[in-house]
């Protein structure tokens, strides 16, 4: 006979006796929503009958994953697999691979609207994560594991079976047999014995295998009526342990703590329903009744406590819906700068760790939330992705720009023409700092570029002038000792061998070259010491103006910034331009007096004024002149 005729006959024979014992009786004894109580509780026993360590499953920490982080699912995936029984961990890691697939799903939506919006076409679309990878290894090696302790076990589960069904059929052959009583009853205990070791069996035969055996159990009991006093004594035996289970039932009922309260009235109904035979026909009814009433106040705070699971969920889907229109009102406001973009990725962040760490909601319309989320989240992706794609366009042509300077800069970093390239140089530098943002993969590479070339030119530059100041430190030096043979100079009295000397000593000054621009008031000193020698010579003012200015001008001439020199230029000739014109003025007042003669006081100032000028303008033009033979 096969498993499935055996179980079958099981059943039809179930079918056709009376059984009261509700824990091993029809469920149709009891009402149809302890049913529902009594089957669910059956349905995880027999999971865990299955196999028999998978009662583990329990006692594992079930965490809050839709608060974790992608890298964090994957490390509890991981720490699952390695260190829990295979069996145990099915509902912690199909609910771990529900929130990674959600988390990363939306991550890789972010990463495809990015690549779209950089010009990239969808079918080119490819995105390569270490993390994920590391995550489908870890559950296929998971996988693998489960499938090789099912394939291990499989044989084992239908042996077990199989010994199970020649168990009922031989407690089934001991009724009316002919031999002593005794000895029958010591074979169906031998067979109860067997029965407790025969080990786990599939689990969609568990409650017919069972029911099955404890049918049978009570027919034989029914059969001892002739022996009543062991019938009697199993029956007192399994009644004093069933009143034991009631009594904890009945604590656990009071328990807050509901989901260990559940798990241990799982063990309850599991020994209740494997380890103990039936009890007498009077007290059948009334102790499955209170064991029934206990079950079911467990289970409706259960429920109750479930109810109030609920609303928390709704409470975070509004949570969760709240966070996903302040994300759409960002979008929706966008952003006008880099800085106030930067802005707003950070603020759309801090919501996504929001809507993460949220919690739970109605698993009802938990894909709904998700899809409405991506959406807001896509959205304010699409209208920053869009900002940066102009933006680079920008970069790019800052770029450019940045490159031109760069070529100027480093045709000119070993120009010798100072004068030219120093202002070329200081303006590139200040056109750079004017020229916006680069593409950051080409930021560092062109700054460093650029400022090697300007950083080579001014280094030259420096080290030209260091040259110069020496040498000019060195002409101070010994101006400052001409300076002093001048001062101690002792005219002889012979206006022509003084002038001669002084202007050696003149001579002798030029040659010695520039001074540094913060001593060039040593010229000045010189100036001082020529005006007192040449007021002791009655030298005339403009001779000793011209011998001066031709000092000034050897000095202006010689200096490497010509600047110097047309700034001369253009002090005497606006100095001409003055004189003139304040002659113009005199000679115009000159018509105001009318009628008087030359011998006025008033018009002999005029003349005066007007001889005073017309010598100084004939002085300035002296000078220009020689100016522009510099020229």
């Amino acid at each position: 006979m096969s498993e499935q005729d055996n179980l079958q006959e099981a059943d039809g024979n179930k079918e056709q006796e009376t059984v009261n014992d509700t824990a091993q009786t029809p469920q149709s004894e009891a009402p149809q929503d302890d049913d529902a109580v009594i089957n669910e509780i059956d349905e995880s026993n027999a999971e865990d009958a299955e196999d028999e360590g998978s009662k583990d499953r329990h006692t594992i920490e079930e965490k809050e994953y839709e608060k974790m982080s992608m890298e964090d699912l994957v490390d509890e995936l991981d720490k699952l697999v390695k260190n829990e029984k295979v069996q145990a961990i099915k509902t912690h890691v199909e609910n771990i691979r529900t929130e990674f697939k959600s988390k990363f799903n939306a991550f890789l939506d972010e990463k495809k609207e990015e690549f779209l919006n950089e010009g990239g076409n969808e079918i080119d679309f490819y995105f390569s994560s270490p993390l994920q990878k590391r995550f489908k290894d870890t559950y296929k090696d998971y996988r693998n594991k489960l499938n090789t302790h099912y394939n291990n076990i499989q044989s084992s589960l239908k042996n077990n079976l199989s010994e199970r069904l020649e168990i009922i059929e031989e407690i089934k052959g001991l009724i009316n047999v002919e031999e002593n009583i005794n000895t029958t009853y010591k074979h169906f205990k031998e067979l109860q014995d067997r029965w407790k070791n025969a080990g786990p069996i599939p689990r969609d035969k568990y409650n017919n295998a069972w029911n099955s055996y404890h049918h049978h159990v009570e027919i034989f009991y029914d059969f001892l009526h002739l022996n009543r006093d062991l019938r009697d004594l199993d029956f007192k035996h399994n009644l004093e342990q069933k009143l034991k289970i009631i009594d904890r039932a009945e604590e656990l009922a009071k328990d807050d703590n509901l989901n260990r309260a559940f798990r241990e009235l799982q063990v309850l109904h599991k020994m209740w329903k494997e380890e103990l035979g039936p009890v007498g026909k009077e007290h059948r009814e009334e102790i499955w009744n209170r064991f029934k009433a206990a079950t079911k106040t467990i289970h409706d705070k259960r429920q109750l406590y479930f109810a109030e699971l609920d609303k928390v969920y709704e409470d975070n889907l509004k949570v969760k819906h709240a966070i996903i229109d302040k994300i759409n009102a960002i979008a929706e406001k966008g952003a006008n700068s880099h800085k106030e973009w930067q802005a707003a990725i950070k603020d759309v962040e801090a919501l996504r760790n929001e809507f993460f760490n949220a919690g739970k909601v109605p698993i009802k319309v938990n894909e709904a939330t998700w899809a409405k989320f991506k959406d807001v989240v896509r959205n304010f992706n699409r209208k920053k992705n869009a900002f940066y794609k102009d933006l680079k366009k920008d970069q790019y042509d800052n770029l450019q720009k940045k490159l031109d300077l760069i070529k100027i800069a480093e045709d000119n970093k070993d120009s010798d023409d100072f004068e030219t390239a120093t202002p070329l140089m200081k303006k590139i530098q200040s056109d750079w700092k004017k020229i916006g943002h680069v593409p950051r993969k080409n930021s560092d590479k062109i700054w460093l570029q650029f400022k090697a070339a300007c950083n080579h030119y001014f280094d030259r530059l420096h080290a030209a002038k260091n040259a110069a100041n020496a040498e000019g430190n060195e002409a101070y030096a010994k101006k400052s000792e001409l300076l002093d043979t001048i001062k101690s100079i002792e005219l002889s009295g012979d206006k022509d061998a003084d002038i001669t000397l002084i202007k050696s000593h003149i001579e002798t000054w030029k040659n010695l070259g520039n001074v540094p621009s913060n001593k060039r008031y040593i010229e000045g000193k010189l100036n001082s010491v020529l005006d007192e020698l040449f007021s002791k010579l009655n030298l005339n003012k403009n001779e000793a103006e011209l011998i001066k200015f031709d000092t000034k001008l050897e000095i202006l001439n010689n200096a490497q910034d010509s600047r110097h020199l047309d700034n001369e230029r253009t002090f005497i000739r606006k100095k001409i331009n003055e004189i003139k014109s304040e002659i113009n003025q005199l000679e115009n007042n000159l018509q105001f007096f009318t009628n008087v003669d030359d011998s006025n006081p008033l018009v002999k100032e005029v003349h005066n004024n007007i001889n005073q000028h017309k010598e100084s303008l004939k002085l300035w033009k002296t000078k220009l002149s020689k100016i522009k033979e510099l020229y």
